[in-house]
């Protein structure tokens, strides 16, 4: 048998002092409803448009098998599809696409950039995804997908990270993660050049991974340093995003 309840509870003793509520970290998006960014629509739409173009273009203008295998090709397409995700959900002002989606859409399309510019886009003989002997003459069909591809959609999403979306979105720990597609890419080149016969024209289609020129041993070297100078491009990434200004206010 256990005790009677009693009919009435003596009041309890006041607590002394006054409460300290505990810091604690709740994002904007809990407490800001998100708006309509219509403008931020119209710009993510021009971003995925113009890689569409760029891929579109070469696409038409070489072998479809062949053009789909480039890296280039491949950034361009995901950037194309998330920016379409970002400017729906910025026209319907539902929530931001993941962090961890747009910052690998950025990294993949800044480093397919930077690999042209630096390394394809002056060599002798002139590298080419349709396989063409000689240079792209200004404003013609394989200029203009150059052009498309790694100068103006990486631009555009460069400025789409710096102008119309918050900072501080981008964390350390999923710089890992964005390095497994580029692993799976360079499996799938190396098998690819495999699976075709020595002196296939467009067997490897960077120069810098070509094992017939460099050997096993320097193509997978040059693959190392790519991959290393890749991290250290994410993680720049992430570091800027932390110090950047943040030109939107609190908007989501």
């Amino acid at each position: 048998m256990t005790a009677p309840i009693p009919r009435d509870i003596p009041d309890l003793p006041a607590v002394p002092g006054t409460p300290v509520l505990l810091p604690g970290h709740v994002p904007a998006t809990a407490v800001v409803a998100p708006t309509r960014r219509p403008l931020t629509a119209v710009f993510r739409l021009l971003t995925a448009a113009l890689a569409s173009a760029g891929a579109a273009l070469e696409l038409l203008l070489g072998s479809p098998g062949q053009i789909m295998s480039y890296f280039g090709i491949q950034a361009a397409i995901f950037l194309a599809l998330v920016s379409l995700a970002s400017a729906r959900r910025a026209w319907q002002a539902s929530r931001p696409l993941t962090s961890s989606l747009t910052g690998a859409a950025l990294l993949y399309i800044v480093v397919s950039a930077l690999v042209y510019h630096l390394l394809l886009g002056h060599t002798t003989p002139p590298f080419s995804m349709t396989g063409a002997a000689h240079p792209p003459l200004a404003w013609h069909g394989q200029w203009l997908a150059l052009q498309l591809l790694y100068t103006a959609a990486p631009l555009a999403a460069l400025v789409d990270w710096l102008i119309l979306t918050p900072p501080s979105r981008l964390h350390l720990r999923q710089t890992a993660g964005w390095m497994l597609y580029p692993l799976a890419y360079l499996a799938f080149f190396l098998t690819r050049a495999e699976l075709l016969l020595p002196g296939t024209p467009g067997r490897y289609l960077y120069p810098f991974l070509d094992a017939e020129q460099h050997g096993y041993r320097g193509a997978l070297a040059n693959a190392l340093l790519l991959g290393l100078a890749l991290y250290a491009l994410a993680v720049l990434l992430v570091a800027l995003d932390h110090t950047r200004p943040n030109p939107v206010g609190r908007r989501p």
